[in-house]
């Protein structure tokens, strides 16, 4: 069997450093589910179809990585879809907090789903799909931080 991770945000874009953790992941998993969130409560730029679109259209070259569009509980996209570890990145110390809180409520939902944490390449360290969000709203260059699909829609 394949061992597979879920990679879950709101990808609200995907940026060069969802691609880059999204690379490194499968250096230790076969297989990559990116979990596109619906999350509301974030008040996405986005709407999930056109984020859903973003992503598959930046992994359409990689038939190890699928993503699909979720809502509801972490764990149960990990067991509909066989998955023994949730991928998760790190920039920064900072996330590290919110991460570990993620991790050990994700334990106590399902001890037997792992969380794996990788750490952002130097590049990518200050990108976030925020700050990209508001660059590119008040018209600055964000082509070297997001996969060329993502453009289109910003």
């Amino acid at each position: 069997m394949k061992r597979t991770a879920i990679y879950p945000g709101t990808f609200d874009p995907i940026t060069l450093g969802h691609m880059d953790v999204i690379h490194r992941g499968l250096k230790v998993f076969d297989r990559i589910v990116i979990g596109v969130a619906e999350n509301p409560k974030k008040c996405p730029m986005f709407d999930l179809d056109t984020r859903l679109a973003m992503v598959h259209e930046s992994v359409a070259d990689n038939p190890a990585v699928e993503a699909v569009a979720f809502t509801g509980l972490l764990v149960d996209l990990a067991h509909e879809h066989h998955a023994a570890a949730l991928l998760r990145g790190l920039r920064a110390a900072s996330d590290f907090e919110y991460e570990f809180q993620m991790a050990t409520m994700n334990r106590h939902l399902d001890e037997r789903i792992e969380s794996v944490f990788v750490m952002a390449r130097e590049d990518y360290t200050f990108v976030s799909s925020r700050f990209i969000r508001e660059i590119s709203e008040m018209g600055g260059d964000v082509s070297a931080l997001v996969p060329k699909p993502v453009l289109k829609h910003l």
